[in-house]
């Protein structure tokens, strides 16, 4: 790590070596990076723990989870929903777990640029691609699953859809990197920003409860410019709660810090650091005597639960981190401006 990153890190109220040592803990040999000790495994919580691990520069460790990844995949290019020490636990296979392989690729190359690490993941990265696009409706919206006797499920979730939209940019841009042509990504690409600018009542509407389907349309950057500012805005005090942090489903007195820390991604992602650094400085409260971060806690008995030390919710944090102090060049994955003056 360089200088200029130390001297920032010394500033912050995240210490990020206590974040990636927590995450080092759960993970397994294997690479398998659980939600924590003993936990299950989600592929797309376990790629936010490995992009934690690349922002701290532990970059070996993050090469051994996307490894893992890549060992794991399945023939049709999807994960499986859940594991447990390498075992499937729940033989599901969604659409945005899959494709969000995409977003850690994309995200250690900015960090490191190393081109090889690129090369070696692309086919894994396009195999994963492809079996979500490969759900796309005539509407542009991506059905969310296949069952496990291979049903798909033709529902779409508005978070999930917004998870494979920066998905697919990160796609689109890994392959431009490389060379390869992805003109039909970036098709599905825009037919899927479309659907979510324009056509929310084709994604299952009980789900706009949780803040994710407020904020994630934003951090994504489907939705930019004047209409993100509206949409936080006007949803603000739904999904708020001052001086904590955001709820993570809106009728229910649980803050959570994932939730917290990725609404600070999507601000800073449309421009407007002032909330961001406000909602950020609330999570300095929420932490366990080492320095790592709580899963949430609920009000007003302000009781911490669950009492787990979960590995992605501290990886986020150390993305939002990164994004307001420009800690390391993967900082901008989610700037709206970045992307739209991109080559």
């Amino acid at each position: 790590m360089n200088v200029s990153i130390c001297k920032q890190r010394r500033e912050l109220a995240v210490d990020v070596d206590v974040v990636c040592r927590l995450i080092m803990a759960a993970q397994l040999p294997s690479g398998e990076i659980p939600w924590s000790v003993g936990d299950k495994t989600d592929p797309w919580d376990h790629i936010e723990a490995a992009m934690g691990l690349v922002a701290g520069g532990y970059l070996e460790q993050a090469r051994q989870a996307f490894g893992w990844l890549r060992t794991m995949q399945l023939a049709d290019g999807s994960w499986f929903s859940a594991y447990r020490c390498g075992i499937p636990e729940d033989r599901t296979r969604e659409t945005n777990m899959s494709a969000y392989i995409a977003v850690g690729v994309y995200h250690y190359w900015l960090v490191t640029g190393d081109h090889g690490f690129l090369e070696s993941m692309w086919g894994t990265v396009r195999r994963a691609i492809e079996f979500a696009v490969g759900h796309q409706a005539a509407h542009g919206e991506i059905y969310w699953a296949v069952s496990p006797r291979g049903e798909v499920d033709p529902m779409a979730l508005l978070s999930g859809c917004s998870s494979i939209y920066m998905s697919l940019k990160c796609a689109v841009a890994i392959a431009a990197e490389l060379g390869m042509v992805g003109t039909s990504w970036a098709d599905a690409r825009n037919r899927l920003g479309d659907a979510i600018r324009r056509r929310p009542y084709r994604f299952n509407m009980t789900k706009s409860r949780f803040s994710m389907d407020w904020f994630y349309p934003v951090l994504c950057g489907a939705v930019t410019g004047k209409a993100a500012g509206r949409r936080i805005e006007c949803l603000w005090k739904k999904y708020v709660v001052e001086g904590l942090g955001v709820r993570c489903v809106s009728d229910q007195p649980w803050v959570t810090v994932a939730e917290s820390a990725e609404l600070v991604l999507a601000l800073v992602a449309m421009g407007d650091r002032d909330k961001a650094h406000i909602v950020f400085n609330w999570l300095s409260a929420h932490v366990f005597d080492d320095g790592s971060f709580w899963c949430g806690l609920t009000f007003p008995n302000m009781t911490r639960w669950p009492e787990e030390k979960i590995t992605w919710t501290n990886a986020v944090v150390l993305l939002a981190a990164d994004a307001l102090f420009n800690l390391t060049p993967g900082g901008k994955l989610f700037n709206h401006v970045w992307w739209a003056n991109r080559p």
